[in-house]
Formats: C-alpha cells, sequence, structure tokens
C-alpha cells in the first residue's frame, strides 16, 4: 500500500471489518463488542495484517477511553453522587475488597512483588463500564434492580480506578524520588486551571457558541474542551482519563450537560468501537495457541471469582438469589482499564512483559466469554419461564371480556377493583407469580404471563376487546406492549400508566393518547390538601388545583411536538410557566378589582 494512503487504508479497514463482524455477532446473538475485538484479529499482525502498526491504533484508540470518562463524569453530579453514597461505598467498596482480596491469593504465587500483585489483582476486579452498560442497555435492563446496582459497582469501580492511575507512576517510578519537589505543586496547579477554566472560562464560552446557533461549533469546542484537558494532564505526568473525567464532574451541573453529552456520544461510539478493535488487534494469538488450556482455566477461574465476589455482596445487601445472579454475570468480565492499568505496571517495571501479555489474553478472554455465559443464562431462564407459562396459560376462558388490563399491581388493581364494583367483566395478566397468589386469594381472576407477547394477548382475547390498561411498572415492558397493540390490535383503545414525562412522550410517539402519569394526582391532591390547611380558602384552592391540571396537560402536549430538542423543550417550558404566572396574577387582579 503506498504511504501516502495508509491512513485511509487503515480507516477502510477498521470500518469494513467492524461493519461485517458487529453484525454478525449480533445476529448470533453477542454483544457488539466481542465482535469488535474479532474485527481487531482478523485485520491486525495475527490475521490479515492489513493493520500493523497496533500501537498507533491503540494512541488513537485511547480517545475512546478519555470521551467515556468524560461521560461518566457528566453523569456524576455531586447531588447525584451523594444520593449514591450508600450503593457507591456498600456495594462498589464491597465488590472492590472481596474481589482484590480473592483474586490477590493467587496472583501472590504468579508475581514476586506483593504490591504489584495486589495492584494487579486490584485492576483485574474493575468490570468493563463499556460492555456492562452496553448489554444492559442492549437487554433493556438498566433500570432493574440488578441493573441499577451494577450501575453503582461501575460508577464506584470507575472512581477508584481514577487514583490509581495516578499511584502507579508514583510508586514505581525510578524518578519519583527526584520529582517529589516540583510534581505535586504541579499537579495542585492544573487541577486548580481546570476547576477555575470551568467556572469562570468554558461556560460563559459555551453561552457564547449558543447564541451563535451554529450546533456545529458547540461539537468543535466540546472536542476541543476534552483533548485540551487532557494534554494539560499528560505535561504534569497524569493521565489523560483522569483530566477528562475530572472536566466531566465540574461541568456535570451546567445547563448544557445533556447538550454536551449528546454531541460527544457518536463520537464515543466510534472511538470506543477503535479502542476495542485495537484490543482486538493486540491480543498476542502466539500465546494463546500455544497456552490455550491454561488461558482458559485462569479465565474460567478469575471470572469464578469474580461472579462469588459479587454474589456474596448481593446477598449481604439481602438481593434475591436471581438479582444476585444477574448482577454478578454482568460484571464477571474485566475492564477496559486493565488495558491502561497493566501497560502503566508494565512500563514502570513493575510486572514482566509475559504477564501484562498473559492478564490481557485473560481480561479480553473474560470479555468473549461473559455475552456467551449471558445469552446462556437468558436461554435457561426463558425455558423455565416458557414452561411455567405453558402450565398456567392453557385455560384462558372463552368469553369475550372487554377490557384487559396489563399489569395487575397496585395501579392495575384500581381499574379491576372499580370494574369489579360495575360487574364490567375483565381479563387481568401479570408476571408476578408470587403477587398472582396473593391476589388469586381474595378472589380474582388473573393469568400469569407476559403480557408484551403477542399470542398471549391474542389468546386473552385482545382481538374482540374494546379496552387495554397498560399499568405495568417497567417502561421498556410498557413500550413493547404499546408498540404490540397499535400493531397488531388497533381497534383496542390503549389506557396507559407512565412513570414520568419521558415515558408519557414515548407514549404518545406510538400514538397512546390516554395517558396518566402515576405520580402526578397524588401529589396535585396531596398539595391541596396542604394549601387548605395552610388557611388559603378551600374554593381558591380548588380553582388553583384546576388551572394547574389544565396547564400541566396543555404544557405535556407542547413540549411533546420539541421533546427531541433539549433547547426548545427548555423554552417551551419556560414560555409556559411564566404564561400560567401571567394568568393567575391577572385573575387575582379581577377578582381585587369585583
Amino acid at each position: 500500500m503506498p504511504e501516502n494512503h495508509q491512513l485511509e487504508f487503515a480507516i477502510l479497514a477498521f470500518l469494513g471489518a467492524s461493519v461485517f463482524f458487529v453484525p454478525l455477532f449480533k445476529r448470533l446473538g453477542l454483544d457488539s463488542i466481542v465482535g469488535y475485538i474479532a474485527a481487531g484479529i482478523t485485520i491486525g499482525p495475527f490475521g490479515f495484517r492489513l493493520i500493523t502498526d497496533v500501537g498507533r491504533s491503540m494512541q488513537l484508540a485511547e480517545l475512546g477511553v478519555i470521551l467515556l470518562l468524560f461521560v461518566i463524569g457528566l453523569e456524576l453530579q455531586p447531588s447525584k453522587l451523594w444520593q449514591m453514597k450508600y450503593k457507591l461505598l456498600g456495594l462498589g467498596g464491597l465488590q472492590i475488597l472481596f474481589t482484590t482480596l480473592g483474586l490477590s491469593v493467587p496472583l501472590f504465587y504468579l508475581l514476586p512483588n506483593p504490591s504489584a500483585a495486589f495492584m494487579a489483582a486490584f485492576t483485574l476486579s474493575i468490570s468493563s463500564t463499556a460492555f456492562a452498560l452496553q448489554s444492559l442497555s442492549e437487554r433493556r435492563q438498566l433500570n432493574t434492580e440488578h441493573g441499577r446496582s451494577a450501575f453503582a459497582i461501575l460508577l464506584m469501580q470507575d472512581l477508584a480506578a481514577i487514583p490509581a492511575l495516578t499511584l502507579i507512576p508514583i510508586f514505581w517510578s525510578a524518578h519519583a524520588a527526584s520529582t517529589t519537589g516540583l510534581q505535586p505543586l504541579k499537579i495542585i496547579a492544573a487541577f486548580v486551571v481546570i476547576i477555575l477554566a470551568s467556572r469562570f472560562a468554558v461556560r460563559p464560552f459555551f453561552r457564547f457558541i449558543v447564541k451563535s446557533n451554529n450546533r456545529d461549533l458547540f461539537t468543535v469546542t466540546t472536542l476541543a474542551l476534552v483533548l485540551g484537558t487532557a494534554l494539560l494532564m499528560t505535561q504534569v505526568g497524569l493521565s489523560m482519563a483522569l483530566g477528562t473525567f475530572v472536566a466531566g464532574v465540574l461541568l456535570a451541573d451546567s445547563e448544557y450537560r445533556h447538550a454536551i453529552e449528546a454531541d460527544i456520544a457518536p463520537f464515543k461510539g466510534l472511538f470506543m468501537g477503535l479502542f476495542f478493535v485495537s484490543v482486538g488487534m493486540s491480543m498476542d494469538i502466539k500465546m494463546l495457541i500455544n497456552q490455550p488450556l491454561l488461558l482458559l482455566t485462569v479465565t474460567l477461574g478469575y471470572m469464578a471469582i469474580k461472579f462469588c465476589a459479587l454474589f456474596l455482596v448481593g446477598k449481604v445487601f439481602r438481593f434475591k438469589n436471581e438479582v444476585s445472579r444477574q448482577m454478578a454475570l454482568n460484571l464477571s468480565q474485566g475492564s477496559e482499564f486493565a488495558f491502561v492499568l497493566m501497560a502503566s505496571l508494565y512500563e514502570f517495571k513493575a510486572i514482566s512483559e509475559y504477564h501484562r501479555s498473559f492478564f490481557i489474553l485473560v481480561v479480553i478472554l473474560s470479555m468473549c466469554l461473559s455475552p456467551l455465559l449471558l445469552v446462556l443464562h437468558d436461554r435457561l431462564n426463558a425455558k423455565i419461564h416458557k414452561n411455567a407459562f405453558e402450565k398456567e396459560f392453557d385455560k384462558f376462558d372463552s368469553e369475550e371480556v372487554p377490557v384487559l388490563i396489563a399489569g395487575f399491581g397496585r395501579f392495575g388493581q384500581i381499574f379491576g377493583r372499580l370494574l369489579r364494583i360495575k360487574n364490567i367483566p375483565f381479563v387481568a395478566i401479570d408476571h408476578n407469580s408470587e403477587q398472582i397468589d396473593v391476589i388469586r386469594r381474595f378472589g380474582n381472576q388473573i393469568y400469569y404471563g407476559d403480557a408484551s407477547r403477542g399470542d398471549l394477548l391474542e389468546a386473552a382475547g385482545a382481538r374482540k376487546a374494546k379496552f387495554l390498561v397498560i399499568a405495568v411498572d417497567n417502561v421498556e415492558t410498557s413500550l413493547k406492549i404499546a408498540e404490540l397493540a397499535k400493531e397488531n390490535f388497533p381497534h383496542l383503545k390503549i389506557y396507559a400508566r407512565a412513570r414520568n414525562r419521558g415515558h408519557a412522550f414515548q407514549l404518545m410517539d406510538l400514538g397512546v393518547s390516554h395517558i396518566k402519569r402515576e405520580t402526578i394526582d397524588s401529589a396535585i391532591n396531596f398539595t391541596e390538601e396542604l394549601l387548605v390547611d395552610y388557611g388559603l380558602p378551600p374554593q381558591e384552592v380548588e380553582s388553583l388545583v384546576s388551572k394547574f391540571r389544565s396547564y400541566d396537560l396543555e404544557t405535556l402536549a407542547e413540549q411533546f411536538k420539541v421533546h427531541r430538542n433539549e433547547n426548545e423543550m427548555i423554552a417551551v417550558s419556560k414560555q409556559a410557566a411564566q404564561q400560567f404566572s401571567e394568568t393567575l396574577r391577572a385573575d387575582a387582579e379581577a377578582s381585587i378589582s369585583k
């Protein structure tokens, strides 16, 4: 390949291999990360040798980790961190402690230096944020109990990994003694510059950019901020990831957080893909070929230790076995931080080249095996639930009913009780078998199953029913049922429970018009009681509440028109609030004039 076209050829190889392998592995039920790694192996020095300069590719790919850390920082608002302190310190802290101690025992025998063994154990205790979050998102499990718990653990791991990037050079650098005097001052100065710049320069500059109404300039500014902060950190001997993480945290409570995150997301996805391709290219295939059984045994042992530690943490917090198991399976792989930390340990002679390559292979293999274990677990679970479903659902009543209720928890039961009072027949479906047993003791007719399955709705009488009440509490399941009903049973009039405004917008996108946010009425009614108890005239309070309900519904409809544009959403909300205040003021003046 001509030298002047090497860059274009490398980009084409990366994109071509990714386009081929990622959809292929997704079709096989595996995560896209495994597809990227397979693409890297294929085009790398141990494959077709389309790209041989792995070092340069890895340097470029590190931008993915840098952008990932910046986005993580954006999510870490101080108030949010404080609310999560118990989960962070409890779940995350115990996971790191249990896993590090569990891995330290075998590593003390493998590595001659105890401190290096402990740091390697800590490095291997961290799970892949990119892998786990993407996997949970693809399975629509981020809002589940094990998904939220996994997120807290990943967050704590990321927070713990940041200082580790700083400690390795301090403890193992041969030049530490000679640089001790000025290095702390440089580090402090760098952090002071970042903090002051974020408060007094970056935010005003973003305001200036926003006023120009140039979206591309906003994106360029965001990328310049990330790269500039990263380079500043390298000048004082710290990692680029640490700098961008701090910059993200400092911008977490700014009004531009969501816009910045939206602009960074495509670049983060692209460079994270390149990062995993580079990981695949850097795999020592010769070592894998020469020592396959040893590597596989060590990898399975490593994942088993992590699984046991995570499961134990779940039991300490009294999670159900299924929640603990799901959490442990999703976090049993190694982390992308391992590549950075292991490289740093090798650079400062804490571990040998052999051990660095060996541990990196173990981490990569764990990433490849983790989705296989998740797929196996999902299929076993599906088979178990399918058997349970077949035992329960072969006896639907054949009589026609006008109302179907999907989800028979606290929300759905209110529908059921009122319908029963008026002798209106209905069929209720719920997926919680334990709750169903309790409800049936009170004489209620309810079926166990998944209402997001078309065949089940068909069997329950959706073809002849008139109304469908979607009362499930899971947002993704609710949307799936609504989409299924709109596509297959368009005659059904849908009444849907919404968790929040965002959920309501998603339902409205699907064409659902009868929507009730689950807490809006109770909150308004309770506030009405407080205002009367405070001493305001009941008629005045009743009028205010009535106007507020109308204002809220009108605002919801206006926000829906622009809900995909955050800036327009904010403008509409402010305008609606101002108009509502002016209406109340005019009513008050009119009342006084009378």
